[in-house]
């Protein structure tokens, strides 16, 4: 019988776990992945026998005595209904990892780390590779939170134009929307002017006025950190819930994958402008449809100024010496990322993290 020749998909156990019935049969040889189910009725032993170790190895009761040895045109039965590998499951996250203020991962060899997991090429550009995923959601996650370094930013797109559109130096953030912020105050402030009752002249910076958005304006710094744990933890970590596909598993790379496989690249540690004034496009519409404008400016203005404060204290905390404080929030967000990428979300600070639980213990 011809052995099927194809480009085995990478699974992870867990992929196993949806096909243990007799609808949908996977089992395991030697770390090889096939789909049964079109074999079950004409077992010779039976359906039960294989439904019993359905989702399991069969590498010992093929060969056990007891129930039959099979022979070698089982065996070749069985690569033509091979569907895959098991990928490798050794996870560089360990509890035990030691991380303080001078932690540096080691430096990945690149062909030595695709020969042993076989995922991603990072000599190539890496954005398609994840987009033709040959493998299953379940092992992009696995691999995708296993940190790699660099000495050189990787390149995520084959075109030289598209890749410098995912680079961002991070005085970038700064020079982009720290004016966007000053007008923004500003134009709380004038949206207020009032008629001065004496000079019959518009006041267009009264103490009220500047009080007012200075209320607002806090009240943006309040909501941004709500922002910032909620979309670290609730959309750039929304695995469990992705769809099975290449389509939502770029998607994913794009938004924030690429930042936990290659957590040190100097030029994606910041947020690209185009990316920023995307994911706040609807919260800046919602502000004004819920406040008046001078109020909705006064609060988007508070926001954008703790963004600002947010993604350069995120570049400092991977790449610069730190006073104390920050110091320790940097061995924090590396926890984040060599440790346990299920807690920590917070990166200015550990507030939400304490009062919902997800605190990280380094």
């Amino acid at each position: 019988m011809a052995t099927k020749r194809f480009a085995p998909k990478i699974f992870m156990p867990a992929d196993l776990e949806l096909h243990k019935s007799s609808k949908s049969c996977w089992v395991t040889l030697n770390r090889k992945v096939y789909d049964v189910t079109s074999f079950i009725g004409d077992h010779p032993g039976g359906e039960e026998l294989i439904t019993k170790y359905a989702g399991q190895d069969m590498a010992a009761i093929m060969a056990d005595p007891a129930e039959h040895v099979h022979s070698q045109s089982a065996y070749e039965i069985l690569q033509d209904l091979q569907i895959g590998l098991i990928g490798n499951e050794e996870s560089t996250c360990r509890d035990d990892t030691v991380i303080d203020e001078h932690f540096v991962p080691e430096i990945t060899e690149e062909e030595k780390d695709f020969e042993r997991n076989r995922f991603l090429d990072l000599k190539q550009p890496l954005v398609m590779q994840v987009w033709r995923a040959n493998f299953s959601k379940n092992f992009y996650l696995q691999q995708v939170h296993q940190p790699r370094y660099l000495a050189e930013p990787a390149r995520l797109f084959g075109p030289r134009w598209m890749d410098l559109l995912t680079r961002t130096n991070w005085y970038v953030v700064p020079i982009v929307w720290l004016p966007i912020t000053l007008y923004l105050f500003h134009l709380s402030l004038t949206q207020q002017a009032t008629i001065n009752p004496i000079t019959q002249q518009l006041d267009w910076y009264s103490q009220t006025a500047f009080f007012k958005t200075m209320m607002c304006f806090f009240f943006g710094n309040f909501f941004w950190t709500v922002l910032e744990y909620s979309m670290h933890r609730f959309l750039f970590h929304v695995d469990d819930h992705l769809p099975d596909a290449g389509w939502a598993l770029t998607l994913h790379f794009l938004l924030h994958g690429v930042h936990h496989y290659l957590p040190c690249d100097r030029l994606r540690l910041v947020m690209p402008p185009t990316l920023f004034a995307a994911l706040s496009y609807p919260f800046t519409v919602l502000a004004h449809k819920l406040f008046p404008n001078w109020m909705a400016n006064g609060i988007i203005a508070g926001s954008f100024a703790f963004y600002i404060l947010y993604d350069c204290m995120h570049y400092a905390l991977h790449h610069t010496q730190l006073p104390q404080y920050m110091r320790e929030m940097k061995i924090y967000h590396m926890a984040h990322h060599f440790k346990n990428y299920e807690l920590g979300y917070g990166v200015t600070s550990k507030f939400w993290d304490i009062i919902f639980g997800t605190q990280l213990r380094v």
